[in-house]
């Protein structure tokens, strides 16, 4: 079995597959990572391999003890990819675009899809029939458009994400709610229409921490996934080990 480190600043995801199957998952603060570790292996004795991705988050002796127990795995730019990347600036492409950029070569092989995370920001990620990786597109996800309006301005107020009720709000936090939630359903619904300007055979996948609340109001036909990315560092580790 495998273990997938999906590691942020303040949280990190660990993950259990056998083969394809996610198993097991959890999230815990970045800082207990090794705690969170030594959970699973008591669960699944057998863990053998494993991924981390956004290395430069972990501590040293995190690192050391994923090293020592496992048979590891750090992805970056240079890792050894199932696409063909043409982005402009390789060094600069998020490890995260390209975990699930992977997972769609692995579940939708040989087609458009378009990938959308609706995370801290919302990023959008391309890959043709070709196996060509050509970009996409960054955006501020939800969270970030209320901080940033309570932080650039005087009277604004930080809000919790709330999905409104109207399309015309009669308060100003209901007109914020409106102005942001819509805001970024129009620009997902209608960066989705472009792009079947193009390409009409398109698949588009929606994951990421917004996912949930953002697929039941879209118009556009969307697959939505939240354990996309993990699947993608799943199949990074096992394409560079068989």
């Amino acid at each position: 079995m495998d273990l997938i480190i999906d590691v942020g600043n303040t949280f990190t995801k660990l993950a259990v597959f056998e083969k394809n199957k996610l198993i097991d998952k959890k999230r815990i603060e970045t800082k207990n990572c090794i705690s969170g570790i030594r959970e699973l292996q008591k669960i699944h004795g057998n863990l053998i391999n494993a991924i981390v991705s956004s290395v430069g988050a972990l501590d040293n002796d995190t690192l050391e003890y994923v090293d020592k127990e496992f048979k590891l795995q750090i992805l970056s730019y240079k890792t050894n990819l199932p696409f063909k990347n043409l982005y402009s600036t390789p060094k600069t492409l998020g490890i995260d675009r390209i975990a699930l950029v992977c997972a769609s070569v692995e579940e939708f092989p040989d087609n458009n899809v378009l990938i959308i995370d609706a995370g801290t920001c919302i990023t959008y990620d391309f890959i043709n029939n070709k196996n060509e990786y050509l970009g996409g597109a960054i955006s501020p996800g939800i969270r970030m458009r209320y901080k940033a309006m309570h932080n650039q301005t005087a009277g604004l107020p930080l809000l919790k994400t709330e999905v409104p009720k109207n399309l015309i709000g009669d308060s100003t936090a209901s007109s914020m709610h409106s102005g942001v939630v819509n805001g970024v359903l129009n620009e997902i619904d209608g960066c989705i229409t472009q792009y079947l300007e193009d390409y009409q055979d398109l698949t588009v996948i929606l994951t990421g921490g917004d996912a949930k609340m953002l697929s039941k109001q879209l118009k556009s036909s969307i697959f939505a996934n939240s354990n996309f990315l993990l699947k993608g560092l799943n199949f990074i580790l096992n394409y560079n080990l068989y």
